[in-house]
């Protein structure tokens, strides 16, 4: 098929809630070096998204101004010097903005090969979260098989994505959660135990579930009032790993006990992140994640499908209780 010069893309309006997120045409980009141009079948809703839409997370230069950073379809042309796919390869992708669209490029060595095993709305929820959750587990946070290990929001789409992961790396996982229906989900994926925090403190919970000894590993994505509670509950030469604060930035914490216990606090952002940073990660998934979809083993937990032009109603979704991903189609036939 010939590939059109206009695409429906979801575009904001101006800052705001989800209704400034409007249906519009935008040309159908270019491919440039290095670039696959992917014919767009299904594309992630993550917590940046909403973010952006809001006008607190505006879009790297270069980058599209509508939100999107994932993205799962088939390649529709290939830019010069691009060879690691074919047109009619299936591909899912991590994007730097761009991906509410029927379009979108990226560079091909930050796409993947879509899995067998997985839909195409299934691959849309995996870049985003899984290339987080293995840069800031794996990679920043070095965590080994027998460790313990802590993630806060557990059925958020990172949350489920870094249950199964370290998992299946050998850790004893924990999580926390704010109802029981998903301290069972969570617990289902395969965390040893998943703390109500509305009914219990995590700190005390953990450190009897570890019969003291505390977490080696946390990662986190709410802040505030969690982070002097995150170095309470770590082991010694624990290590915390801040990728979001749900709750605020702006905090004091005790550096006794960071000093004390020997502890490694850090963080890290993704989106503007250079290309061959990214393509690390990629080839990393490649060969260590890749076959656990494949097997089975691993597999994105998608909670909704919306139709492109409802990506409005997705983030009420989103800004709602959720378990898992949600995902816009373009609803294309075959799909």
């Amino acid at each position: 098929m010939a590939i059109p010069s206009e695409m429906e893309a979801v575009l904001i309006s101006e800052p705001g809630g989800p209704e400034v997120l409007k249906p519009g045409r935008r040309p159908v980009p270019q491919p440039g070096r290095g670039e696959i141009l992917v014919e767009v079948h299904a594309s992630g809703v993550n917590r940046p998204d909403v973010l952006q839409r809001m006008g607190a997370y505006p879009p790297p230069p270069g980058a599209p101004d509508w939100p999107g950073l994932e993205i799962a379809g088939t390649v529709a042309a290939t830019g010069e010097g691009a060879g690691r796919f074919s047109v009619g390869d299936r591909v899912m992708a991590l994007l730097p903005g761009g991906g509410y669209a029927e379009y979108a490029t990226v560079h091909e060595s930050t796409a993947l090969p879509v899995p067998k095993a997985l839909s195409m709305e299934e691959a849309a929820g995996v870049p985003e979260t899984f290339f987080t959750v293995w840069h800031n587990v794996f990679q920043r946070g070095a965590l080994r098989a027998g460790e313990t290990f802590l993630v806060h929001g557990g059925t958020s789409g990172i949350g489920t994505t870094a249950i199964q992961l370290a998992r299946e790396f050998g850790a004893r996982v924990f999580a926390t959660a704010g109802s029981a229906d998903k301290c069972r989900a969570a617990e289902k994926l395969g965390a040893d135990a998943c703390i109500n925090y509305r009914e219990a403190d995590f700190v005390a919970a953990l450190k009897e579930a570890t019969g003291g000894r505390g977490i080696d590993l946390t990662l986190d994505m709410v802040g505030g009032d969690y982070s002097n509670r995150n170095l309470d509950v770590a082991a010694e030469d624990g290590r915390i790993v801040q990728i979001a604060f749900l709750k605020g930035p702006k905090v004091e914490i005790d550096l006794n006990l960071l000093m004390r216990k020997r502890l490694q606090f850090t963080g890290s952002t993704l989106r503007n992140r250079p290309v061959p940073f990214k393509a690390g990660i990629a080839a990393e998934l490649t060969t260590h994640v890749v076959p656990l979809f494949e097997s089975g083993a691993v597999k994105p937990l998608i909670e909704a499908t919306y139709p492109l032009a409802q990506a409005a109603e997705a983030h009420r979704h989103m800004d709602e209780d959720h378990i898992g991903k949600i995902v816009l189609t373009t609803q294309k036939p075959g799909a």
